[in-house]
């Protein structure tokens, strides 16, 4: 399985953070650890929500939906 899923902050709230991987409990433990240079300046980190997918591909594809501008209104009204 492949999860796309979104942080957020709990130091700043503003600040959310949108990933992928195939282990989503040793990447969430390596955001909230400060192994990620992206996220490791507003650590820690609240996992808001994931979803799963079989496909790889289809996982990569809403991952990038979720990174651009419609993507982020979406997930502020949804998610």
């Amino acid at each position: 399985m492949h999860f796309v899923y979104l942080l957020k902050s709990t130091i700043s709230p503003t600040r959310k953070y949108v990933g992928i991987t195939d282990d989503l409990q040793r990447r969430f433990l390596e955001h909230n650890d400060g192994r990620s240079i992206h996220t490791n300046k507003f650590k820690p980190w609240k996992l808001m929500t994931y979803i799963a997918f079989d496909n790889l591909s289809k996982a990569q594809a809403f991952e990038h939906y979720l990174k651009s501008h419609s993507g982020r209104a979406f997930a502020k009204k949804h998610l």
